[in-house]
């Protein structure tokens, strides 16, 4: 099988089954490869039945070769020209306002930090809070 089928080389075949995970494609009496789902074509491809039927010719290309189980990865999707990929706009992310300094902070919430980190001040010097 080696000498007639490389890894690289393009053949026409013919598909003979179809299955979930992908096509089982028949390249002479004797030989026969699998199309996984994944190789069908550029993009996602949610149902093989919508791109392929059995007895529909395709070229395919040799993408690997196991000599010991005999089986054959294939690839239609390899043999055609990828598609143009459209560059849309990048958004442009709004820009962030810069911080304001604590003495000018709007109060958040039910109590700022800085008018608790005055009271904890003032508690430190409590000399009567002060355990001893």
């Amino acid at each position: 099988m080696a000498e007639k089928f490389t890894v690289g080389s393009v053949i026409d075949g013919k598909v003979t089954g179809i299955q979930p995970y992908g096509a089982f494609v028949a390249l002479d009496e004797e030989t026969q490869g699998l199309v996984h789902i994944s190789e069908v074509t550029h993009g996602f491809v949610k149902d093989i039945n919508e791109h392929l039927k059995v007895g529909q010719e395709v070229p395919v290309k040799v993408i690997s070769v196991d000599e010991k189980s005999g089986k054959l990865g294939l690839s239609i999707r390899a043999t055609q020209p990828e598609p143009e990929v459209k560059e849309e706009p990048k958004k442009k992310r709004p820009q962030a306002t810069p911080a304001q300094p604590v003495e000018n902070a709007a109060p958040q919430g039910f109590n700022t930090l800085r008018e608790k980190l005055e009271e904890w001040v003032e508690q430190s010097n409590r000399q009567d809070l002060i355990k001893k």
